[in-house]
C-alpha cells in the first residue's frame, strides 16, 4: 500500500504534468500543434499558484516557458521577436499571477465568484502592465523616453490580452464547480 505522502506527491506531479502539457499546448507560437490555441501561460501561472503553490514549482513553469520560447525562436526565428532584456519583466508577471492563485487558495472558497473574479481581472491587468512596460523600456526595440512616454504604448494589447485570459479563467472556475457538483452527487449516492 502506498503511504499518504507519496500519494500526495504523486498528485503534486499529475496536476504539474497537466499543466505543463497545457503549456506545451498554447504557447511557443503553436510551433508544437497544428491549431492555434490561444497562450494560456497566465491561466497556467494563476492554477500554479492555487494548486502547486510552492516556489520550486513557480521556478519550474517559468524556467519550461522560457525553454518553449527559445525553442520555438529557434525553429523560426521570427518568434524570438520579444526574446529581448525585457523578457525578464516575465518574471514579476508571472510572479503576479502566482501569487494572486496562493492569495485565492487561502480562501475559505478559492472558487468564489467574486474574489475570483476580482483577482483574476486585477492581477491579469497588473500582469499586462508590467509585460508590456518592461518590453518597452528593456527591449531596445523603441527609444527609451522612460516610463512616462513608454506607459503610451502596447494599450491596443490589452483587450486581447485580458479576453483569452479572461476565456481560460471562466473555464477554470466552471470546471472547479463541475468538479464540485460530480464530489457532491457522488457523496449523496454514497
Amino acid at each position: 500500500m502506498t503511504p499518504p505522502a507519496q500519494i500526495k506527491i504523486y498528485q503534486y506531479l499529475a496536476i504539474a504534468a497537466m499543466l505543463g502539457l497545457f503549456m506545451l499546448l498554447t504557447r511557443g507560437s503553436h510551433v508544437l500543434t497544428l491549431f492555434s490555441l490561444p497562450d494560456a501561460s497566465l491561466a497556467i501561472f494563476l492554477l500554479g499558484g492555487i494548486l502547486l503553490q510552492r516556489m520550486y514549482w513557480f521556478i519550474f513553469f517559468f524556467m519550461m516557458a522560457t525553454a518553449i520560447d527559445f525553442g520555438a525562436a529557434a525553429f523560426n526565428p521570427y518568434l524570438g521577436f520579444c526574446l529581448t532584456d525585457g523578457y525578464w519583466g516575465m518574471i514579476p508577471t508571472y510572479g503576479v499571477m502566482w501569487l494572486g492563485g496562493r492569495w485565492l487558495a487561502t480562501r475559505h472558497d478559492t472558487f468564489a465568484l467574486l474574489p475570483y473574479v476580482l483577482v483574476t481581472i486585477s492581477t491579469t491587468f497588473l500582469a499586462f502592465i508590467i509585460s508590456t512596460q518592461t518590453y518597452y523600456l528593456f527591449s531596445g526595440r523603441f527609444p527609451n523616453n522612460g516610463l512616462q512616454e513608454t506607459i503610451l504604448h502596447g494599450w491596443n494589447y490589452l483587450p486581447e490580452y485580458l479576453g483569452y485570459a479572461m476565456m481560460y479563467f471562466a473555464m477554470i472556475w466552471a470546471g472547479a464547480h463541475f468538479v464540485r457538483q460530480i464530489r457532491t452527487l457522488w457523496a449523496m449516492s454514497a
